[in-house]
């Protein structure tokens, strides 16, 4: 059985998806608002600071459109920015993912705060600050009841860390699937100490602000072997059953679920907790075919998310960049790849 997505992958359009000459564009999240366009929520910083770990200190979410799902989309507003440190998110925001139901927009992203002087172009940030910064990650929200906003952020967490479970450290890379009676499911992504293995959990609200709880004090995918890391969920449901993008992101050479690193593993699940590989896994590959005819393996793709549309995923959306290798990157952005419609 050949995999749903990759066989329906159509070359991306080198002028499509966001790119900003001055900043770093990452993740990258699509909905079509009310006025017919196409929005898209990204994380972003200045080219000049550098990549390194400004995503995690100088990171704001911006809104980006077009008449088109494929692009090129252009900055309209920064949606999210700092405000104080004393709230969760007060420093830093990234990883948006945006959804759309009941008539309103569902933002949800991670958030950081800290201490001590905000890293400034040049400005080196030492492994433990790095690891007490990354250790504040959490899951916020922020609602709309228009695509332009005003944007509204709930002031606490939607997700704590549990001390003593897999997931003590952090709550991060949301992705939720909302049913149509608003029974919001979330995966996120956690670790138990600094340098363990990345994880995956779910968790379930009975709408989409939450309150939101545990289905498993366990996570998902819990492979045996601490190699098998995977990470950047998308999740969706097509009205019988949920669907799961994945990153491959294994370690030491252990190949992973498709052999490629970096590549996209696709996965079905009845209830969001019992999860089936599926038997041809890689979803989309690094190396991307482009509408010039070119071919090109990119560092990273990351961040997946799919453009539903009447039910039907048609657009891929993804973080990459172009550089030696994966994380020195010359730049990034966010790329495009229309689906085939089956």
């Amino acid at each position: 059985m050949s995999n749903p997505i990759y066989d329906r992958l159509l070359p991306a359009p080198v002028k499509g998806g966001y790119y900003e000459e001055d900043h770093y564009i990452w993740c990258g999240s699509c909905v079509r608002g009310e006025d017919g366009r196409y929005h898209l929520f990204a994380s972003r910083w200045k080219k000049e600071l550098g990549f390194g770990l400004n995503w995690l200190f100088n990171c704001e979410i911006v809104r980006a459109s077009s008449t088109t799902p494929e692009g090129p989309y252009q900055f309209e507003e920064v949606v999210l920015g700092r405000r104080e440190r004393t709230y969760f998110d007060g420093m830093n925001q990234h990883n948006p993912h945006v959804r759309h139901w009941n008539g309103m927009y569902y933002l949800y992203y991670m958030g950081t705060t800290f201490g001590g002087p905000i890293p400034g172009p040049g400005d080196s940030v030492s492994p433990e600050r790095g690891t007490e910064v990354w250790n504040n990650k959490r899951i916020g929200l922020a609602t709309s009841k228009s695509i332009f906003g005003p944007w509204e952020r709930i002031d606490t967490p939607l997700l704590e860390p549990r001390i003593g479970k897999w997931d003590c450290t952090v709550t991060t890379n949301p992705t939720v699937a909302i049913l149509a009676d608003g029974t919001t499911y979330m995966i996120y992504k956690s670790r138990e100490y600094a340098g363990s293995t990345l994880q995956l959990g779910v968790a379930v609200a009975d709408n989409p602000a939450g309150p939101f709880r545990r289905l498993s004090d366990e996570p998902i995918l819990n492979f045996a072997d601490p190699d098998m890391h995977v990470e950047d969920p998308y999740l969706w449901h097509d009205g019988s059953q949920f669907h799961l993008l994945i990153k491959d992101d294994y370690k030491n050479d252990c190949a992973g679920l498709t052999g490629e690193w970096g590549a996209g593993v696709y996965a079905t699940s009845p209830d969001c907790l019992n999860w089936t590989i599926h038997p041809d896994p890689k979803a989309y590959s690094r190396t991307v075919k482009w509408d010039d005819g070119t071919m090109k393996e990119m560092c990273n793709l990351e961040r997946p998310f799919l453009l539903i549309q009447d039910g039907e995923p048609t657009h891929l959306f993804a973080a990459t960049g172009t550089g030696e290798k994966a994380w020195e990157f010359d730049h990034t952005w966010n790329m495009v790849i229309p689906l085939a419609i089956k």
